[in-house]
């Protein structure tokens, strides 16, 4: 049985992103153990002013399984101001502002990665919204997407890129509910909203179904559910 603090073989290399203004960002890259990645997703974290990191439940277990489950590289980072068990970021937090550095850092460690994916949840999708639309990016998921800090024109790029969003979105959240979010995401005609019923804003209880949610967009010949055994 694959449980909470379960690690699935793969190839793990901590790193240390270097963005344009000078901050060193922690950060891990998985691969899987023995073949190379199907596809590549980047994961950015809650705010780290609620304690959000790297480290979080459902990004931890992302890089914990995805590579060995599905064939996925996964690229997770604390963004500046930054610290948790992995490691951590030198500069200071900035509200999404000064991120779009830490978000370009990202996606330069993953130049040459096939088909890269971004994955956000809560402050990470505004991270996602705001810096991420970028060549080289195929799309996003959305985890319990907050809209705080993403402007309509950043909605309204995403819709011109025609690059495909899934949002996960619980049912119980905190900040936006599957009504809103049908509303707001409806300035992207591509937009894919799924509700997950019963589940609040920290997706205790329902992170395999949330990796699925991932999976599926990010690497649809692979079946899911994934397996909850190893």
């Amino acid at each position: 049985m694959i449980g909470p603090n379960t690690v699935l073989p793969a190839r793990r290399t901590p790193l240390t992103l270097q963005t344009d203004d000078g901050v060193g960002l922690a950060a891990e890259l998985a691969l899987p153990a023995d073949r190379d990645p199907r596809a590549t997703i980047v994961f950015f974290h809650p705010n780290p002013v609620g304690g959000g990191s790297m480290d979080t439940h459902l990004i931890r277990k992302a890089a914990a399984r995805l590579p060995a489950l599905a064939g996925l590289a996964v690229l997770r980072l604390n963004t500046r101001g930054t610290s948790s068990p992995s490691g951590t970021s030198s500069g200071t937090h900035d509200h999404g502002v000064a991120e779009r550095f830490d978000v370009a850092a990202a996606l330069t460690a993953v130049a040459g990665l096939p088909d890269v994916w971004l994955v956000g949840w809560s402050f990470g999708t505004d991270l996602i919204l705001m810096h991420g639309l970028a060549e080289g990016v195929r799309g996003a998921v959305l985890l319990a997407p907050t809209l705080r800090r993403a402007q309509p024109e950043h909605l309204a790029a995403w819709a011109t890129s025609g690059k495909p969003i899934r949002c996960v979105v619980p049912e119980l959240d905190d900040y936006v509910r599957p009504p809103e979010a049908r509303q707001r995401f409806a300035a992207v005609p591509q937009a894919e909203v799924v509700e997950f019923p019963g589940c609040k804003h920290l997706f205790v209880g329902h992170a395999e179904t949330a990796l699925d949610a991932v999976v599926e967009v990010v690497a649809p010949e692979v079946a899911t559910p994934l397996p909850r055994e190893w």
